[in-house]
């Protein structure tokens, strides 16, 4: 065995495995709290094929949660420090990243049929349900993250189709929507805990974000992360 950074990782799951995941091609949608920790895992184990969307810059309230997010940071495109960090950690990565914003128009740019995962961190219902929906028409792996905000309980997430889901406001109107859709499931990973703490308004730009802390969204994040891996090596 060659010393490598995926040696200890090919002494748990094999040579075969870690094979699977090298030659694997993932795209991940929000490089945020839950999607910079997902991404990070994903190449950490890995995968050494994947493409990064998000069309948002780091902003300094991305500190308190999100891992491309530093003093340092602030301001840059989220999917080129996200692309510098990877790379860090594999120079031999291959990394598109994409500065774009999903939407139900434009959602063929990103040839989805090519991914053998893909994988929603995102926070904005329109995309995910664009993307459910997608993925259910073709026949394609996807996992969605739902809620991360609003919540204190890092253990709480778990790991079930949209239609088992309870509590989670996100997941609610997954429900509905995706029923109405005629999308029959979805794997998704949730939290059981009822929100709490109040929502953050920007007087500058008038968005709501949710209330959050440091190891709750990243929680999420290794969570899907680890169903991504496992899901790619069954394969």
């Amino acid at each position: 065995m060659k010393n490598k950074f995926t040696q200890r990782t090919e002494l748990l799951i094999g040579t075969e495995s870690l094979e699977k995941l090298s030659k694997a091609k993932v795209i991940v949608f929000g490089l945020g709290g839950v999607g910079g920790i997902c991404t990070e895992s994903i190449v950490r184990a890995g995968v050494s094929n994947i493409t990064i969307v998000d069309f948002d810059d780091v902003d300094i309230t991305n500190i308190n949660r999100q891992i491309i997010a530093t003093t340092k940071t602030v301001g840059k495109a989220k999917t080129e420090v996200m692309k510098d960090r990877l790379l860090e950690i594999n120079p031999e990565l291959n990394v598109n990243p994409i500065k774009e914003k999903l939407t139900t128009e434009n959602i063929e740019i990103f040839n989805l049929k090519e991914y053998d995962y893909i994988v929603d961190c995102i926070d904005f219902l329109k995309g995910k349900i664009a993307l459910a929906k997608y993925a259910w028409d073709y026949d394609l792996k996807l996992i969605s993250a739902m809620g991360a905000g609003n919540k204190l309980e890092p253990t709480g997430f778990r790991v079930s189709d949209i239609y088992r889901t309870e509590m989670c406001p996100v997941a609610r109107i997954m429900r509905r929507e995706l029923k109405a859709l005629n999308v029959k499931k979805l794997k998704v990973v949730w939290s059981k805990e009822s929100p709490s703490g109040e929502r953050f308004v920007d007087e500058s730009t008038g968005k709501i974000s949710p209330s959050s802390i440091s190891f709750v969204p990243p929680a999420c994040g290794l969570v899907i992360a680890g169903e991504v891996i496992k899901d790619l090596i069954k394969e």
